[in-house]
């Protein structure tokens, strides 16, 4: 029961709903076990003594216990739901909430389809146990007490041989819970990894169809879904060999009170009315005793439910600031590497060694080097991502650890080079970060960015809803609106991890020119892979294997013919020459 003691916040604060549950069970309870009562004296009052003139008053009193206890049954389900439904509404905030404020590192190992099946088929495992499971724990009491109390009423030994036997079903229960709970656990992983695997190829159905590699992914999807069946025929193993021992130790129990149950009748010691009545409540007892199974199946799978949904509740979040006066002030953006290193989780080595730099307020800074050595990792660091292992990284003269990240990332515009849109319009798309600019402004960002000629072909233009991810758009469009949505929330530092790679080189040129007013007052990281894209900056970084390899400005580079940059300049030179020469400029 540890795992629903730490979710005790989600629904205990709905426990009026599961009062008023357990209430009106206790009634339906209560009049569930008169029913034998109402038979007992049917038989021995009226049909052994002939008395059928009371057969309209007992049809009428038990047509009355019908309705008031189809009523409770009612008022009991509704409350029962609206406990579950209201804990799980606040569990399912609370852990999309918390998914928003993970740290970069823990989505470096996360599956999305896992993720997605923790917030719905695990949030509804848990919510089917708040809403059935609980009241049938406490239904299996109520029945057990109210009949037992009433056999032992009629008879004493029939009583007690009926108790003797429950014991061993309550071993088997236990037995079957301590076996299914793995099993159920092993089912919701295989569920998260075929919905990962669904994910993952619907996301990259352009790629599997361009490979012509359907049947591999076919392969691959058989594959987790003959491992989702294998974890539930296990399952229904369990189930088969558990049920038919329950079965049998409940019917073994029916044998024995009939036999000794025949024998008292015959002594006199027992009505035939009460030897029914005895055998109906025995059936209350067996029915539930044979159920908890499944409420203990139910009861298995929110646990493991619960645990997969704690360990999303239990990840540490992102370190916030420790100077919260500090929220949301405008920083000026001056930047300084001290000796940092940084190694990703899981890594076997450094994938930044002892950088030290510093950029000036309003300075542009390239970064360039081979893919992995490093780049990205800067600006991941700068935007607190990630932590360093070593050294410090000071913005305005501060650590980063002194700013709010709502501070420090509202000063921080950020251009990847994986455009991601949402299925939104163009208009909501440039203004993500900056919900209150006024169209104005968004014009502005889009003409800055090269974009506002193509959105106005569109046929709605701002307001044109996009597809998921963007779809409808190039890989330039998207990239275009990108560098618009950072220009819009006019950070003080502005990062672009080769923002231009999926345009044309005259798109490019065209792009540069507007940016190059965009970045004289603020200060400029730019990651590329392109010499024109990072030239003109005040200083640029070589970076290779995590350390820097070179460092100065395009000309003091370019001076040294055996250097990385130099070669890099030497293999594009003709290409750019030509499309910069039909532009009217030279290199």
């Amino acid at each position: 029961m540890d795992t629903f003691k730490r979710l005790k916040d989600f629904y205990w604060p709905y426990k009026k709903y599961f009062y008023w549950s357990i209430l009106t069970l206790i009634l339906v309870s209560a009049i569930t076990v008169v029913y034998p009562m109402v038979l007992q004296f049917t038989i021995d009052e009226i049909i052994i003594k002939g008395e059928y003139s009371f057969v309209p008053y007992v049809a009428i009193g038990f047509i009355m216990l019908m309705g008031i206890k189809g009523a409770a049954t009612y008022c009991h389900q509704y409350f029962g739901d609206l406990f579950g439904i209201s804990s799980v509404f606040q569990l399912r905030e609370s852990l999309y909430e918390k998914l928003q404020f993970l740290p970069f590192s823990y989505y470096d190992n996360a599956k999305t389809g896992d993720l997605m099946s923790r917030l719905t088929a695990d949030v509804e495992g848990f919510r089917f146990f708040l809403s059935f499971g609980f009241s049938q724990l406490i239904n299996f009491v109520l029945i057990i007490a109210f009949s037992l109390s009433v056999m032992f009423f009629y008879s004493v030994p029939l009583a007690i041989i009926t108790l003797c036997m429950m014991p061993f079903l309550v071993i088997v229960v236990y037995k079957f819970d301590k076996e299914v709970h793995p099993a159920f656990r092993g089912i919701r992983k295989s569920m998260a990894n075929l919905n990962t695997k669904v994910q993952e190829n619907i996301s990259g159905i352009n790629t599997v169809k361009s490979l012509s590699r359907e049947d591999f992914e076919i392969g691959k999807f058989d594959t987790s879904n003959e491992d989702y069946k294998s974890q539930f025929l296990n399952t229904s193993h369990i189930w088969a060999r558990y049920f038919p021992v329950m079965e049998l130790i409940g019917n073994l129990s029916v044998v024995l009170l009939l036999a000794y149950g025949g024998y008292l009748v015959i002594k006199g010691d027992l009505t035939a009315g009460e030897l029914v009545a005895f055998f109906s409540l025995v059936w209350y007892i067996m029915g539930p005793i044979m159920n908890l199974g499944f409420v203990m199946n139910t009861f298995s799978q929110s646990k493991a439910s619960g645990e997969r949904l704690l360990e999303i509740l239990d990840e540490p979040l992102e370190m916030e600031g420790e100077d919260r006066e500090m929220d949301l002030v405008h920083l000026d953006g001056e930047v300084t590497f001290e000796n940092v290193t940084h190694r990703y989780k899981n890594e076997k080595k450094d994938a930044l060694k002892d950088i030290s730099f510093t950029v000036k307020q309003g300075h542009t800074i390239g970064l360039i080097g081979a893919t992995g050595s490093g780049k990205t990792s800067i600006t991941q660091l700068l935007s607190r991502f990630y932590s360093p292992e070593s050294g410090r990284i000071l913005i305005d003269g501060k650590p980063l650890e002194k700013y709010s990240l709502r501070t420090l990332r509202k000063n921080i515009g950020t251009v990847l080079q994986e455009s991601f849109l949402f299925s939104s319009t163009i208009r909501d798309n440039i203004s993500y970060g900056n919900p209150y600019a006024d169209m104005d402004d968004i014009v502005d960002a889009a003409k800055r960015a090269q974009a506002h000629d193509f959105i106005m072909e569109l046929p709605d233009g701002y307001d044109t809803v996009l597809g998921e991810r963007g779809l409808g758009l190039s890989g330039g469009q998207k990239q275009r609106i990108s560098i618009a949505r950072a220009l819009l929330i006019d950070p003080a530092i502005l990062i672009l991890d080769d923002a231009t790679s999926a345009v044309d080189m005259e798109t490019e040129f065209k792009i540069q020119r507007a940016l190059k007013e965009v970045m004289d007052d603020r200060t400029t990281f730019i990651i590329a892979h392109r010499i024109s894209s990072l030239k003109h900056a005040d200083e640029i970084l070589v970076l290779d294997e995590g350390k820097v390899f070179e460092r100065g400005t395009h000309e003091e580079l370019i001076q040294k013919e055996s250097g990385n940059y130099r070669r890099i300049y030497d293999i594009q030179y003709q290409d750019r020459n030509k499309v910069f020469q039909n532009n009217g400029q030279g290199v």
